[in-house]
């Protein structure tokens, strides 16, 4: 299966909410009230380092989404990328679709000189695992989130 990767564009607002909310369901959350309308905002801020790219099949249907912003390194004193979310519609995945737009944002941290490009996946995520690990091996840091 052919796809291609773009931008996402205001047209595709109500494809994204749908793949948005099924990426947190697989992760046993829901998206906050009015957290649709803050992420798209960021996406469509100029100012704010904060993109979403969609990948569409042969026939034009968006089937996928990869999120990813700039973060800060202080170790390494500048700037990496952050791959904050990757989502494929179930029935499409296992055509390179998640490879592709990991490579999207690859290709984007290279443009823009950056070190590296990071992400987290669960534990169990075996099926996605399976590809991340052909990028790198998984560290060994364990992460802490203090819920306020």
């Amino acid at each position: 299966m052919r796809n291609s990767i773009r931008p996402l564009s205001e047209n595709d607002r109500m494809r994204w909410e749908e793949m948005f909310q099924a990426y947190a369901e697989f992760y046993k959350t829901s998206v906050p009230d009015g957290g649709f309308d803050v992420v798209w905002d960021w996406i469509f801020d100029a100012t704010n380092d904060f993109w979403c790219d969609v990948s569409e099949n042969d026939s034009g249907e968006v089937v996928g989404f990869v999120q990813y912003q700039l973060m800060h390194r202080s170790l390494g004193a500048g700037m990496v990328c952050y791959l904050s979310d990757l989502y494929v519609d179930p029935n499409t995945r296992g055509g390179g679709i998640g490879r592709s737009m990991i490579d999207h944002v690859v290709d984007f941290a290279l443009s823009k000189e950056l070190p590296g490009v990071r992400w987290l996946t669960q534990e169990h995520n075996y099926a996605a695992r399976k590809l991340y690990d052909t990028y790198a091996p998984k560290t060994d840091f364990i992460l802490y989130n203090v819920a306020l």
